[in-house]
Parts: structure tokens; C-alpha cells; sequence
């Protein structure tokens, strides 16, 4: 059972990464899918049950929709703003980190270095080291309200909830 959701996203980002709904795109993508299932799916699924929840991948989706749309286009607009004024502030600041599920902390950091003017260096099981171009508060709580307070937010939904 612990194959069924690496089985799925996989053949979800085949056809996705192909762009093609042709027989043999799906057969293709069938075959590539239960292959990646059953070589990964006893590494990477602790609960089966949890991972096919519906509702984790529906808030899934979500966030990954309104990350590439909002969050994204926001930090775009600011860092080119301070390419173009100069304005920068740069350091790496140790922000603390509250989501416990090793998965969470993997979107929380990718969220932070995927976005535009941040990048995660290090993260242990209480921080996150991030590399900021406005360090606009040294403050650690304030900066984890600044940086990554809405990635923990859709994090703990989706695999801490």
C-alpha cells in the first residue's frame, strides 16, 4: 500500500512533464509510475493512509497554485525593485522553525529558497538559516513571521494536520 501515492504523483508529473495524453504517453507513464512506486514507496511513505487523504492533496494543490501565482510573484516584483534601486540589506539570519514532520520542514525550506531575495543554507530541528536580502529585523520570532510563517502554515496543513 505504501506504493499507491509515489505510484500516483508520479504518474501525475509524467503526464504533466510531457504534455501529452497520447496511449502511449499513458502507458508509458503507467509502467514509469509503478516502477517509481515500488522502488521508492517503502522510503518515502510512513502512512499510507495519510498520504492518499484527498484533502492533503487538494490543500496540496492549492498552495502550490497560490504559492507560484501570489507568494512568487510578490518576492519577483520586490527583488527586482532592489536590483534596480540598489536597496539591499543582505545577511543570514537564524529564524526559528516549528513544524515537526521532516516533510514540512523540506517545503518549508524549498518554499523559502524557491522564493525570489530568500535562500535556506541550513535548517536543524529548531532553526532555519536563511540568507535574506532585506534583513529587515534581527528579531528571530519577527523574522520567522517576515520569511516563513506562511509556508508553515500550508505545511502543517498538508502533512503535520
Amino acid at each position: 500500500m505504501r506504493f499507491l501515492p509515489v505510484t500516483l504523483l508520479a504518474f501525475i508529473l509524467y503526464i504533466i512533464i510531457t504534455g501529452s495524453m497520447t496511449l502511449y504517453d499513458i502507458t508509458t507513464g503507467i509502467i514509469t509510475a509503478i516502477a517509481a512506486g515500488l522502488l521508492f514507496g517503502k522510503y518515502l511513505v510512513k502512512n499510507p493512509q495519510k498520504a492518499l487523504n484527498p484533502a492533503r492533496w487538494v490543500t496540496m494543490v492549492a498552495y502550490f497554485i497560490k504559492y507560484i501565482t501570489i507568494i512568487e510573484l510578490k518576492a519577483h516584483l520586490d527583488v527586482i525593485k532592489r536590483i534596480i534601486s540598489g536597496d539591499t540589506n543582505p545577511g543570514i539570519i537564524r529564524v526559528p522553525i516549528t513544524v515537526k514532520d521532516e516533510y514540512a520542514k523540506f517545503l518549508v525550506a524549498n518554499s523559502i529558497t524557491n522564493t525570489p531575495g530568500t535562500v535556506t543554507v541550513y535548517m536543524d530541528d529548531k532553526y532555519a538559516y536563511v540568507n535574506w536580502i532585506d534583513v529587515k529585523t534581527r528579531d528571530p520570532d519577527a523574522a520567522r513571521r517576515e520569511i516563513l510563517e506562511e509556508f508553515e502554515k500550508h505545511a502543517k496543513r498538508i502533512f503535520e494536520g
